[in-house]
């Protein structure tokens, strides 16, 4: 049972893509578009910031993007070697906000401790720094990416805390979309379900996806993989078969098996 999933590659080299994985494990032919490419910017200044912890309350952190870009930043030698020598237990005894577990996993990755990882969404994460902090003169920093939504700095802001936000990478459609989909369609024919990773996604993918699948479009299971996504995707008129309870393989797939109901399919090679 074939599903495709509107999503980078995973970046590092241990191994195959998680979702890729845990799909596997329970018969399904999962194959990864990458939908979105990312130019970083503002680094000089997110390291100006990062080189003073002393002016802020902590760091919150929505998108394993903005984990990136400070990973880009320490590239050079010489601010590697600050962060490693001073940066990083100074920043180590202030809160890391996280929003989810890929996220957290990239927050230690840079030697910090993440908190709020089992949030799986902006306004939960919200709640939860909310009940952890109170009105204060220092800020939050949230290097953050260019389309972020407004929900979390709204939260914060009627609660009097502080959140100082900084732009670090800019989201466009990745150049190979078009003709990506258009063979995933032509070799693999129309797929049991697709799954959206983020608004962006909804809005670069669902015309193409739209176009290949004609008639057939209404037997595709569509899927998110959280709220946010999920919202978009009816905002645009797609019917939401699944939304996985949190952004992690397991859910995603928990979610596609209640929602394909593969015990009833006969599974092909």
């Amino acid at each position: 049972m074939k599903v495709l999933l509107l999503k980078d590659p995973k970046d590092k080299e241990s191994g195959p893509d998680p979702y890729v994985k845990e799909l596997g494990l329970y018969g399904f032919e999962a194959t990864l578009i990458p939908v979105l490419s990312f130019e970083f910017v503002s680094l000089e200044d997110l390291f100006e910031k990062l080189s003073h912890p002393e002016r802020y309350r902590g760091l919150v952190f929505t998108s394993p993007r903005a984990l990136e870009a400070i990973k880009i930043c320490l590239r050079e030698n010489s601010k590697n070697e600050t962060w490693s020598k001073a940066l990083k237990q100074q920043w180590n005894t202030k809160p890391t906000y996280v929003v989810g577990k890929a996220t957290a996993s990239l927050v230690e990755e840079i030697g910090l401790s993440p908190q709020g990882e089992k949030s799986g969404n902006a306004e939960k994460l919200a709640e939860y720094i909310c009940s952890r902090e109170k009105p204060r003169s220092s800020s939050l920093l949230f290097p953050c990416g260019a389309l972020k939504r407004e929900v979390l700095p709204t939260a914060l802001k009627e609660k009097g805390i502080p959140l100082e936000s900084l732009t670090v990478y800019q989201t466009a459609q990745h150049e190979h979309l078009q003709q990506s989909l258009s063979s995933y369609f032509s070799q693999q024919g129309i797929p049991a379900s697709i799954v959206f990773f983020s608004p962006s996604g909804v809005k670069f993918c669902l015309q193409h996806i739209q176009k290949l699948s004609g008639d057939s479009a209404n037997h595709i299971k569509f899927a998110a993989i959280g709220p946010t996504t999920a919202e978009a995707m009816e905002a645009a008129g797609i019917p939401v078969s699944c939304t996985a309870e949190s952004p992690t393989p397991q859910d995603l797939t928990a979610g596609l098996q209640k929602a394909l109901h593969p015990q009833n399919c006969i599974l092909s090679d």
